[in-house]
């Protein structure tokens, strides 16, 4: 329950339980927490998003007692879908994702119009209606601060005019960069669109009493367009998610798995190449393999799979609770980490580094060896990292793995972890709710 005399925090986020998937983890997460460090989370979202997935198992995690402010959306989705093709039931995937073997005209000119006609995104429709009643609303329970999450930057835009109107203390936190997000180029923006995204992006980065991101490369990209002070709090694991199992329960194959998405640019091209060679070079590599992909996939990465002959070690699950996923994560051999091969790709540091630091099993990155998450693997001496291209030292990482996994000794020395807990995390937040 509340705690009396607890700082309100009122807290802007598209996504909240029901709805799954990775946007949602890390403000549950810090609400869960909050109470222990004296404030009162209260959440305004959507009554009925378009969420990409539905996780009932996370509303295990939202505090006994605390005000869900739920307000319903208008969202442009049902045109986008009829537009394409798309059953009213499916769900629009993120990041570009491409399920299909090749996108059809129709879907190139729904993009067009929907990086052009909905800015910043296609939730704009609710800055409106949530402006009015958030003013009023706070009138009569006023709170000491704001947050905003996104993306969708749209309710940034809902905090910045609340900030305002209202004179209240905001922290804006961005889980991924704006104009500089990885598949922003895809968007067709013409370029009085570009300059209005990037206009909004200075105006809340600059009007913000404070600004939380969740790697260092961003800061210095935020740095490039508004000089100030940004605070970097990475995501994290929840301790209360992860009990790590002992070696005689995990996965009899050795498991090379995935939790997640895989979009075109995070696909390993070359590992699987490795992969390849090394199941025709070794007998007993190719009895044990087994390659698990849970989440969505994109048709490229199957296709790579299979030109590869990998297809008969492909174990495929195309979404899970997040409490199996993480189960998932605790009992795999190998946790693969794929970092977006992109011009960001040395800031890219995803909710997904923690929860699979948590769980203590060993970690095969293909990323930039000098990038963030590489970093932070290194430093928790949790996993290795292998350059997109460098065959040499996947199968050299590989090879090691599955030797200790044939002399059961494959586990991860994770000694400097809990400083990325969610409850540490959360103590780090709270700090900067402080200072407003």
């Amino acid at each position: 329950m509340s705690t009396p005399g607890a700082r309100k925090v009122l807290i802007i986020t598209y996504y909240w339980p029901p709805s799954g998937g990775a946007g949602v983890q890390r403000w549950l997460k810090f609400s869960k927490y909050l109470r222990d460090f004296g404030w009162e989370p209260v959440i305004y979202t959507p009554e009925n998003p378009e969420a990409p997935a539905i996780d009932n198992s996370l509303e295990k995690d939202i505090p006994e007692g605390i005000s869900i402010l739920k307000r319903p959306i208008i969202e442009p989705y049902f045109v986008y879908k009829r537009f394409v093709g798309m059953k009213q039931g499916e769900k629009v995937n993120a990041g570009f994702l491409q399920e299909k073997e090749k996108p059809g005209l129709a879907e190139g000119l729904a993009v067009w119009l929907r990086g052009n006609f909905f800015i910043p995104d296609a939730r704009r429709f609710w800055i409106r209606p949530s402006v009015k009643f958030l003013k009023e609303y706070l009138r009569d329970n006023p709170v000491n601060a704001i947050v905003s999450t996104g993306p969708p930057h749209s309710m940034h835009l809902i905090a910045l005019q609340i900030h305002k109107k209202l004179n209240i203390p905001w922290l804006a936190d961005f889980r991924d960069p704006w104009t500089g997000i990885d598949f922003y180029h895809q968007l067709k923006l013409t370029s009085f669109a570009d300059r209005i995204h990037h206009k909004l992006e200075k105006k809340v980065l600059s009007s913000a009493t404070a600004v939380t991101v969740v790697s260092q490369d961003m800061a210095d990209e935020f740095n490039e367009i508004v000089k100030r002070d940004y605070k970097l709090v990475t995501n994290g694991f929840d301790e209360e998610d992860i009990s790590p199992l002992p070696l005689n329960q995990l996965d009899t194959k050795f498991t090379i798995s995935h939790i997640g998405s895989i979009n075109s640019s995070r696909n390993p091209v070359s590992m699987w190449k490795v992969l390849s060679e090394m199941v025709k070079a070794n007998s007993e590599f190719a009895k044990a393999l087994q390659i698990k992909l849970v989440g969505k996939v994109d048709i490229g990465v199957l296709k790579s799979i299979e030109e590869k002959g990998l297809t008969p070690y492909l174990s495929r699950i195309e979404y899970m609770p997040h409490q199996d996923a993480m189960f998932e994560i605790q009992k795999s051999q190998v946790l693969l980490l794929l970092i977006n091969n992109t011009p960001n790709a040395k800031g890219i540091l995803t909710g997904k580094v923690f929860e699979y630091l948590g769980s203590g099993r060993p970690i095969l990155s293909i990323g930039p060896e000098v990038g963030e998450a590489a970093v932070i693997l290194k430093d928790a001496k949790a996993g290795r990292t292998a350059g997109y291209e460098n065959e040499m030292e996947m199968h050299l990482i590989l090879n090691e793995y599955f030797i200790r996994y044939c002399e059961q000794s494959l586990e991860s020395n994770s000694g400097n972890r809990l400083k990325y807990s969610r409850k540490a995390l959360t103590g780090e937040i709270s700090k900067i709710l402080d200072t407003l």
